[in-house]
């Protein structure tokens, strides 16, 4: 469902059990929204991979915490391929301590956010946004992680 691949060797020290996040989220985001269930390609780098791929394609020369790249035309259905998704470490990492949560509990929201991209969720307009944040809350309460957008948060 979920192949991740740790281009930044700092994951593995961060988030020693990145693979195992990366399919819990796509395990839980499934359960929530079927049409997740589909392939997705999940890349741990650092923020100079990151800037790169949202200078090149998003036009913005400076490090993100995650990007999503829907697959080209419509997904094939379930077990489809659904797209690609960066994580960068520095900028994830950095976002926690701010927020003060743990860095995995941060890191499963940027998926959950990203995997929301990838089947059409957006959040431009307050209405989207207002859906999206719900979404994520919904999927990340079932996986024990705090909801991003509660009181406690920034």
């Amino acid at each position: 469902m979920i192949e991740a691949v740790i281009e930044d060797a700092g994951w593995l020290d961060a988030l020693p059990d990145g693979q195992a996040l990366a399919e819990a989220c796509a395990h839980a985001a499934a359960a929530a929204e079927p049409r997740v269930a589909g392939e997705i390609a999940l890349l741990f780098c650092d923020d100079a991979a990151i800037r790169a791929l949202n200078a090149q394609y998003r036009g913005k020369d400076k490090a993100t915490n995650v990007l999503s790249f829907p697959a080209a035309g419509p997904a094939t259905g379930p077990g489809g391929f659904l797209g690609d998704i960066a994580i960068a470490r520095e900028t994830c990492m950095r976002e926690a301590a701010e927020k003060n949560v743990a860095l995995r509990d941060h890191a499963a929201h940027l998926i959950i956010h990203a995997m929301l991209h990838l089947i059409g969720y957006d959040h431009q307009a307050d209405e989207e946004a207002e859906l999206m944040e719900r979404r994520e809350s919904e999927i990340l309460a079932t996986m024990d992680v705090d909801d991003p957008y509660g009181d406690a948060a920034d």
